[in-house]
């Protein structure tokens, strides 16, 4: 008994909370320099042509690679989070998002190696999803698995602050960067410095993971021996209905989340000739309307419900799909700005409750491969393709079908909210 009292005297709320959110921050931050790069950088660089928007698109596709990752990590760190322990696998994802961001950093370009350059991005890329898969379940169940009652939205919003910092961190690097060296420069090795640098992060992030213990959740159902065999086969057996709906209510948040940010800056850039500077600028104002808005809807949703607060914004979300040609085809930065802003906003009080939400749909046995899998189905389905759907829209229909196709997203959201069971498991 002695063990099983433990966990509560040495995961403090300032370990919980700081151990759920540092990782995600590095995970986030690890992949957000990517998709910066695949923008800003790799279209020259790794698929030089020609053709700048085929450049580009090649680029993003690379991009898309970490999001068919995702499941396959969610499946395999989910396995074992389900059946040895939260921490332990925690902290192999966390090794595994780091070592494959960090040797981005070093790789040749095409000019030295030709076509095996974009084929060593790629397989880091993978790597990079891989680790992600398994990093954001773990991070939000070590939060919510920790709670007291009435706090779970509030305590699973942690991990969720993880992206908009992680995102301020790597949009503020490549605009240092940007600052202090000439183009030539930034080309020839300061895009490599932010992967190369995140090495650091991941050792603090490290010793943090190894200072937890595991979860009173967990440990519980260690000792009512409510462990199952295989939990992917347990999911898909008694919980299918979570987990299509789970993820179809998840679809919105991952694609307005990448249309205002991949699609975005590459839209600016290449369409409305804006500077990286300037789009860097206006991105980073951007997140700060993020971050605040995942705190926000996190106590709306302990008060009113998790659910009850996803169905309210993807409402919203549907509305300002319309706004899309308006206000970023105006090619005003005010209006870009603002247009950044609120989608932002939006996003965030999405995401803020998202992680409990998805958490809540499954017993404790397979909570970790079911939330996993959910949220990363979700981004296959959501992000793995939008900016290259996007830029196909805008570029053969108009700016204002990549708004429709938000809004209809919107309201796939919507239905599946309404469809999925309103029965919370136990924790």
């Amino acid at each position: 008994m002695k063990e099983n009292s433990s966990p509560n005297k040495v995961n403090s709320l300032k370990h919980v909370l700081f151990g759920s959110l540092i990782g995600t921050t590095i995970e986030f931050f690890d992949f957000y320099i990517f998709a910066n790069a695949a923008v800003l950088v790799f279209p020259q660089l790794f698929f030089p042509g020609s053709d700048s928007t085929i450049s580009t698109i090649e680029s993003l596709a690379t991009f898309s690679i970490a999001f068919f990752a995702r499941p396959i990590g969610s499946a395999v760190f989910g396995h074992y989070g389900d059946k040895i322990g939260r921490k332990a696998t925690l902290v192999a994802a966390l090794l595994t998002m780091g070592v494959s961001t960090v040797a981005i950093g070093f790789l040749p370009t095409y000019a030295s190696i030709g076509i095996v350059a974009p084929i060593l991005l790629m397989v880091c890329r993978f790597g990079q999803g891989l680790g992600l898969g398994g990093e954001w379940g773990g991070a939000v169940l070590l939060a919510i698995e920790n709670a007291p009652p009435g706090k779970r939205a509030w305590y699973g919003m942690f991990p969720q602050l993880g992206a908009p910092i992680g995102l301020l961190l790597s949009g503020g690097t490549f605009l240092l960067l940007s600052d202090n060296m000439t183009n030539e420069q930034f080309f020839d090795y300061g895009w490599r410095i932010p992967f190369i640098a995140s090495a650091v992060l991941v050792m603090v992030g490290f010793y943090i993971r190894l200072k937890i213990t595991e979860t009173p959740a967990f440990l519980s159902s260690l000792e009512t021996n409510q462990k199952v065999q295989i939990p992917l086969l347990t999911l898909l057996k008694s919980y299918r209905r979570e987990l299509v709906f789970g993820t179809l209510a998840a679809v919105t948040t991952f694609l307005t989340f990448y249309l205002l940010t991949v699609f975005s800056l590459s839209w600016a850039g290449t369409d409305l000739g804006y500077a990286r500077r300037d789009l860097l600028i206006m991105q980073l104002f951007s997140v700060f309307f993020f971050g605040i808005s995942i705190p926000i809807s996190a106590l709306l949703a302990d008060r009113f419900g998790r659910r009850l607060v996803l169905i309210v914004f993807s409402v919203a979300i549907a509305l300002f799909g319309f706004t899309f040609s308006l206000l970023l085809g105006s090619g005003n930065a005010t209006l870009i700005t603002l247009f950044l802003c609120l989608g932002m906003t939006l996003m965030g009080l999405t995401y803020g409750p998202l992680g409990t939400f998805l958490s809540e749909l499954f017993p404790t046995e397979v909570r970790y491969s079911g939330a996993s899998l959910t949220f990363n189905f979700a981004g296959i389905i959501g992000a793995a393709f939008a900016p290259l759907i996007a830029i196909w829209l805008a570029k053969n229909h108009g700016l204002a079908y990549v708004g429709f196709y938000l809004s209809a997203a919107a309201l796939i959201s919507f239905a599946a909210l309404l469809m999925i069971r309103k029965k919370e498991e136990e924790f």
